[in-house]
């Protein structure tokens, strides 16, 4: 039998991606670009000469050998993270993930009061590009995570409110004249966002109870914010 492996950087990115059902999401999460990600799933379903996913509209779908294959890649990464953490140490380690605007805007600027207040303990910090709103414990190598999300976590982690975030959308001083804005002129303009599955624009406008009124239709935008 052939001893022969695809590339471990191939598996992660078919994991990742298998994970959030989106090469975007993977490819942020991963710092690579959406098209590497497509390059390393094609590696993969050359070597096993077989599709891993395929495409309906927006959504990805893992086929049936990528199921069988999932579990087996989950937990050879799961057993590899635990050889070097013993090989390692784990004692004095937190891992954390966080949103990578978050990270420098804040999280940075308080990472010094807790070595101050934790002496002897390190912090290896993981940043994603967008705000995140759920982390897997069990497949993800991390101790905590900040999240985005309104506090319906699983019953077995704590959660603490760090604090509450407000969504305001924005637009170009030439389209913010002195006319009106009203549905009918939000509904005829192009809606960037940020979010592969646009979930900030679907999150206001349910909020404001146009859902049914306005449709998201504009190009993505992948600059991360910035803070006031």
């Amino acid at each position: 039998m052939s001893r022969r492996l695809p590339p471990l950087y191939a598996l992660r990115a078919f994991e990742a991606a298998a994970r959030y059902s989106s090469f975007t999401r993977a490819a942020e999460e991963l710092s690579i670009t959406q098209s590497a990600v497509s390059r390393h799933i094609r590696t993969l379903e050359d070597h096993f000469a077989c599709r891993l996913f395929l495409r309906s509209g927006r959504n990805l779908q893992l086929t049936e050998a990528a199921r069988l294959l999932l579990p087996g890649v989950r937990e050879g990464f799961m057993a590899l993270e635990r050889a070097c953490h013993t090989l390692h140490g784990e004692d004095g380690i937190l891992r954390m993930k966080a949103p990578s605007t978050l990270t420098m805007r804040w999280l940075l600027a308080r990472l010094s009061r807790f070595r101050h207040l934790q002496p002897g303990n390190e912090v290896q910090l993981t940043s994603a590009w967008m705000d995140i709103d759920s982390v897997d414990f069990n497949v993800e190598p991390f101790d905590c995570a900040v999240l985005l999300g309104n506090g319906h976590f699983p019953a077995d982690w704590e959660a603490s409110l760090l604090f509450p975030e407000e969504l305001i959308p924005v637009g170009a001083p030439n389209l913010l004249n002195d006319q009106p804005w009203d549905v009918a002129r939000l509904a005829s303009a192009e809606l960037l966002h940020p979010t592969p599955d646009r979930r900030d624009w679907r999150n206001w406008l349910q909020r404001m109870g146009l859902s049914d009124k306005v449709s998201l239709k504009g190009g993505r935008c992948s600059i991360p914010w910035s803070w006031a």
